[in-house]
């Protein structure tokens, strides 16, 4: 069921652009809400058999919202699990992008009376421990790059300073202070990092050589232009492959997981000032960080002072 030729209808327009105007969200998630949302009613479409061409949901008004019953609700999401086969992770994704969408169109349209997505639950997610680079591959993969100013600088920064990839590619000269760096982060909130003596050099060293410009990106290609996402990403994998690392399971995304598990395991961060590092809203968020390594846990027990009873 591709969604990149659906048109939208006015109602769920509405609702975007109360997100990205009021709420503040960030383009990614508009886009995410705007897919999960497109999807249920694609899928509506074909359960109702309703005629018309298979692209337009222009049928969708006040009415018909009105005529969605929480079956149709769990009935997409079945649809996702057993047709798509999406995880866990994404079908709580999408409930969450209709429970949003149901509490605007009551709270702030006014077009339902009763919101019935109050009861759509969401699956149980399994927790993982996030995917990280140990301290060793992390110094092999600092190694790797240390005679490209620019790539090193961009590794470094991801390692000590934990941050998202759409936070690095959008990092302008002036955010960078003697001391510190200022992030836009999601919702277009502001944060401080503070910089580290090796993040420090490698800035340094990088406008060092960085081409006087037009444009203010920290980060510019060959031809002097910002960074994209995906380039940044490119420059990542070709330094993991050269350190030897698996490309398939680690990313950008990894690297600051890697960072905030480092600061966590050996500099004993208080897991608050890891969520304000991070820039997390929610504290719960920044938890799944704060896993504890095979070592950790065996001085944990050794550390009970029963554990050296009778001379053993």
């Amino acid at each position: 069921m591709a969604l990149k030729n659906y048109s939208s209808f006015p109602l769920l327009e509405e609702y975007l652009n109360y997100l990205t105007v009021i709420k503040g969200r960030s383009q990614n998630t508009v886009i995410e809400y705007r897919t999960d949302v497109l999807m249920f009613f694609s899928f509506l479409k074909e359960q109702h058999n309703i005629d018309g061409d298979r692209y337009d949901l222009a049928f969708v008004d006040s009415e018909f919202i009105r005529s969605i019953t929480l079956n149709d609700m769990y009935a997409f999401i079945s649809y996702c699990q057993n047709q798509k086969k999406a995880t866990a992770g994404t079908r709580a994704r999408k409930i969450v992008s209709i429970r949003q969408f149901w509490k605007y169109l009551k709270t702030k349209a006014k077009v339902i009376d009763n919101n019935v997505s109050e009861e759509l639950e969401t699956p149980k997610i399994p927790k993982r421990m996030p995917k990280h680079l140990t301290l060793e591959e992390s110094i092999r993969l600092l190694i790797e790059c240390e005679n490209n100013p620019r790539d090193h600088c961009i590794i470094t920064m991801f390692l000590n300073c934990a941050l998202r990839l759409s936070e690095l590619t959008s990092i302008n000269i002036e955010q960078v202070s003697a001391e510190s760096l200022r992030i836009i982060g999601k919702g277009n909130k502001e944060r401080a990092i503070f910089l580290t003596p090796a993040t420090k050099k490698a800035i340094s060293d990088w406008l060092a050589v960085r081409e006087s410009v037009s444009t203010s990106a920290l980060f510019i290609t060959k031809t002097g232009k910002r960074m994209t996402g995906r380039a940044v990403q490119d420059v990542v994998k070709k330094y993991l492959a050269k350190a030897g690392l698996d490309i398939k399971t680690l990313s950008t995304h990894k690297l600051r997981h890697t960072a905030a598990t480092l600061m966590y395991q050996y500099g004993k961060v208080d897991i608050r000032a890891l969520q304000q590092i991070l820039g997390h809203d929610s504290i719960a968020t920044t938890q799944i960080y704060t896993h504890v390594s095979g070592e950790q846990l065996e001085r944990a027990v050794n550390s009970n002072p029963l554990a050296g009873m009778f001379g053993v």
